[in-house]
């Protein structure tokens, strides 16, 4: 576990990536200089750009340098920084390569399997870490990643069913109560992950996630055999984080029970709050696009039911009646806006 360590990680704690623009520079930076690992999403990270309607892709990267590079100067030189790539996006290679030459020190990958991702990140600096929901996914990504590049995986997100977001499990599986906890996933992915460890001669460390929210619920998840723990919806009510203030007291006004699991364009299940855009889409049974970012691989405008990206965009600047709000399990428990630092030493 020392080269994490080694590299900067004072605190076993990774700030989840979320988008679109909920966590850029500002919060990314402010986590990682609290010692933890701060983490930007790639997703549309260009949406405030000038160009970003005409054009998206470079609007995308541009921003993302810059959302590094501030990142960067807030974080004082202390904990680390990451971006979590979208394997379902189109920018999904582009925006590797873009983080790994300004430097980033991590690239966490999930929202489909990241079979390649080694290809666009060289051995050395940055770490590369794919987010699984299983043993299963685990063993199919590590193995490849060996027999196709010799690499494995320098750390590893496990993210269970009460995450908010994109889910690795079947909408009935989280709907019913069927899918794995992270008590019982724990044990199926060290179990994988001690072939690997073997084969290259140190350990892999392992961050829980999903449902994460209590210094209590890190002590569980380290006693199940997690090195630390990846955090996201709290990370919401913080001054730092980079939604609009109206974002935030939207979040911070539900409670459990207006959460639902939704069939995303991206075509994962995902958990988000029941808003009124969810509500129009309900009866209406599709929003047509009215413009195309071309984030998705597999949407095609012409059929998808919405446009995640205008949903999200719209989200994150407090549009209530358009927007699409993403959240964990524990949404009733955000209540109040407080620092990053508030956080990390209540946890820590």
């Amino acid at each position: 576990m020392d080269q994490l360590k080694n590299r900067g990680l004072a605190i076993p704690l990774i700030q989840g990536g979320m988008g679109v623009g909920v966590s850029l520079s500002g919060l990314a930076g402010a986590v990682a200089k609290s010692g933890a690992m701060g983490c930007i999403s790639t997703a549309d990270c260009g949406y405030k750009e000038e160009d970003f309607r005409r054009s998206p892709e470079e609007a995308n990267l541009r921003a993302l340098r810059k959302e590094i590079r501030k990142a960067r100067k807030l974080s004082e030189g202390r904990g680390l920084l990451s971006i979590n790539a979208m394997v379902a996006t189109k920018q999904w290679e582009d925006a590797i390569k873009t983080a790994v030459e300004e430097g980033i020190d991590a690239v966490i990958s999930g929202a489909g399997l990241p079979l390649s991702l080694p290809e666009f990140v060289p051995e050395g600096k940055t770490m590369i870490a794919p987010i699984v929901s299983s043993g299963r996914a685990a063993k199919v990504l590590l193995k490849t990643w060996s027999q196709k590049y010799k690499r494995t995986a320098d750390f590893i997100v496990l993210e269970g069913p009460l995450a908010g977001g994109h889910l690795g499990f079947k909408a009935s599986e989280v709907e019913e109560g069927k899918a794995k906890s992270l008590e019982e996933l724990i044990p199926e992915v060290l179990s994988v992950l001690e072939g690997f460890e073997e084969e290259y001669g140190r350990k892999i460390p392992l961050f829980a996630a999903g449902g994460i929210w209590s210094k209590e619920d890190i002590i569980r998840m380290q006693e199940a055999g997690s090195y630390g723990v990846q955090m996201a919806t709290r990370f919401i009510g913080t001054k730092e984080c980079d939604a609009s203030d109206a974002y935030k007291e939207y979040l911070l006004s539900k409670e459990e029970m207006d959460l639902s699991i939704i069939h995303s364009p991206v075509g994962m299940p995902g958990r988000a709050v029941h808003s009124p855009m969810l509500e129009k889409l309900g009866l209406l049974g599709r929003i047509p696009p009215k413009h195309c970012s071309r984030c998705i691989h597999s949407c095609d405008p012409g059929t998808v039911k919405y446009c995640i990206t205008h949903a999200l965009i719209s989200a994150v600047e407090g549009n209530i009646e358009e927007g699409l709000f993403f959240s964990g399990a524990n949404i009733g428990k955000l209540r109040e806006i407080v620092t990053v630092q508030d956080i990390v030493e209540e946890l820590f």
